[in-house]
């Protein structure tokens, strides 16, 4: 009674609309209908004035069913809110909403919750501009075609630095791009890359629809995507672990990354791909630690976690995880600490260094298996 005595007391203005967006080519594609809403505004302007019952609802399922109502004409839709990590999609019926209301790019959507349903309005001739992608040619049409779902002749399992939103590129290697990219582009075109060290070009997802507006630039033994890379990363909501699989069809470049597609090493003794001389600080039991340098940590361990686990550690620079002792089958509970350019096994680690009588120059093993960070020390 107080959370609804709480609704009513919100004046139904109609221009008090705290969410206002833009719409973009992905918002009004019917063939993957969803509305992209920012995280900070969903969860300061929606999810803050949901029921405790529906917020736990969207917390454990990352998704939640409600009411939204067009206000322009009084209909009503039964749509979901999905979490995606930096951002949220509005589902359910959006396709039927763009059709009905013919929306287009450009179009401002304003939105409010109000007495537990989603309200939405999209005024009339109010167009806002948005400029174009930089484009080398026209938007090729989206292609269906035999030869993208049975052919990708570039793939690679994306790493941290290829989902930093801070310094956004993907690096491809140099002989596949000319082989399977390059080897498509006219002789003025592959001189103008040479020349200027970047192109621009088109970039497809493949799953969505969506198109990009990207550079490719060249980088000696290799090349970057860039520009717009960071707006990937974003609405993919890509993650270390997946697979990213790109080629050139149609005079633009294509790209798909399957579900929930990762990669998994089975631990053995033929199969660590973290191997380290201890130390001396790695054996002090005084101020017991294991250094684990940055990019093996995150290219075959953090390789695997989810990408709520990833944000946790961003977040709060250590997380807790449980290691198990691969010669003794002994589990302890330690944590993960984010020291920047390397990371720090910590909490059993003097434990360890005791039981196991580590000592300097000892050979260290680890990797990552089915949710455990499994390490051994053979014996010399």
């Amino acid at each position: 009674m107080k959370r609804s005595s709480y609704y009513n007391a919100v004046p139904d203005v109609p221009d008090q609309w705290p969410i206002k967006k833009a719409l973009t080519l992905s918002d009004i594609d019917i063939t993957h209908p969803f509305l992209t809403l920012s995280r900070q505004q969903v969860e300061t302007n929606i999810v803050l004035c949901m029921t405790p019952q529906d917020q736990e609802i969207l917390r454990a399922e990352g998704q939640v069913g409600f009411n939204a109502q067009d206000d322009d004409n009084g209909d009503m839709y039964v749509m979901r809110l999905k979490w995606r990590g930096s951002y949220y999609n509005l589902i359910g019926k959006w396709g039927k909403v763009i059709r009905g209301k013919g929306l287009d790019v450009g179009q401002e959507i304003r939105l409010r919750w109000f007495n537990g349903c989603l309200h939405f309005s999209v005024p009339q001739q109010q167009i806002v501009v948005v400029p174009p992608p930089v484009r080398l040619i026209t938007a090729p049409p989206l292609v269906q075609d035999q030869r993208l779902q049975d052919h990708w002749p570039i793939r690679k399992i994306l790493t941290s630095s290829d989902v930093d939103t801070t310094h956004p590129f993907l690096p491809l290697p140099r002989k596949l791009v000319e082989e399977h990219i390059l080897s498509q582009w006219t002789p003025q075109e592959r001189e103008t890359l040479r020349k200027e060290e970047q192109v621009p070009i088109n970039v497809r997802d493949y799953d969505t629809g969506e198109i990009y507006g990207l550079k490719l630039r060249w980088r000696g033994n290799y090349y970057n995507l860039v520009a717009k890379w960071a707006n990937v990363i974003r609405h993919k909501g890509l993650g270390v672990g997946q697979e990213i699989r790109l080629r050139w069809l149609n005079n633009c470049l294509y790209f798909s990354i399957p579900e929930e597609h990762y990669v998994t090493a089975t631990p053995g003794p033929d199969n660590w791909p973290i191997k380290k001389a201890l130390t001396l600080s790695d054996v002090d039991t005084n101020h017991p630690f294991l250094t684990l340098p940055g990019k093996a940590v995150e290219d075959h361990i953090l390789f695997y976690w989810t990408h709520q686990s990833r944000e946790q550690l961003r977040n709060e620079h250590q997380v807790g995880i449980n290691a198990r002792d691969y010669d003794m089958g002994d589990v302890y509970v330690m944590k993960l600490k984010w020291r920047g350019s390397y990371y720090n096994l910590i909490g059993k680690w003097g434990k360890i260094i005791r039981e196991k009588r580590l000592q300097v120059g000892r050979e260290i093993r680890v990797c990552w298996d089915n949710g455990y960070l499994v390490f051994s020390v053979p014996e010399l």
